[in-house]
């Protein structure tokens, strides 16, 4: 089940976050030290909760038996866009459709709150992830290289219908 996320979610969704996002840093060898600004290093309770508070970002839990195991939040913008924010599934529910019924959920969402356009950020050198967007109609829009990043961030957007 897809809910809405309550300020007593939030440090059980930054767990969620952290989690998920350190089998990226893993795969590609990321640490606290190189990358000290990636998801799975940088995501705090105070965080989020500037989201939800300040900036009033939707966020929404997939839950299965009172626990959340799957994430994700919206950042409006400009122009009628959106960006989707850490996507992401607890690894040990991995592939049972889990992100994609929180990508779908999130397109709806999007639609919801007048978006016409849906940007994320990845990292660039993860391919699996990157062909995973472009099934769901995300096409690559370009790269930028950070100082602070060992990694190449890519982007992505899609149109939303």
């Amino acid at each position: 089940m897809i809910r809405k996320v309550t300020n007593n979610d939030l440090l059980e969704c930054v767990e969620v976050i952290k989690n998920s996002f350190l089998t990226v840093a893993t795969e590609f060898g990321f640490t606290v030290e190189n990358a000290p600004r990636f998801t799975a290093f940088a995501t705090t309770k105070e965080r989020l909760l500037w989201h939800f508070e300040n900036e009033k970002r939707p966020m929404f839990a997939f839950v299965e038996d009172d626990k959340i195991i799957g994430y994700y939040s919206l950042a409006l913008q400009a122009n009628n866009a959106c960006e989707l924010n850490n996507l992401c599934v607890l690894p040990q529910f991995r592939h049972q459709k889990i992100g994609e019924k929180l990508l779908l959920h999130a397109f709806d969402t999007a639609k919801d709150f007048g978006c016409t356009k849906m940007n994320i950020g990845i990292v660039e050198e993860n391919q699996r992830l990157r062909k995973w967007y472009e099934k769901f109609g995300f096409s690559h829009t370009g790269t930028q290289k950070f100082d602070f990043f060992p990694f190449t961030c890519g982007y992505m957007k899609r149109e939303l219908t």
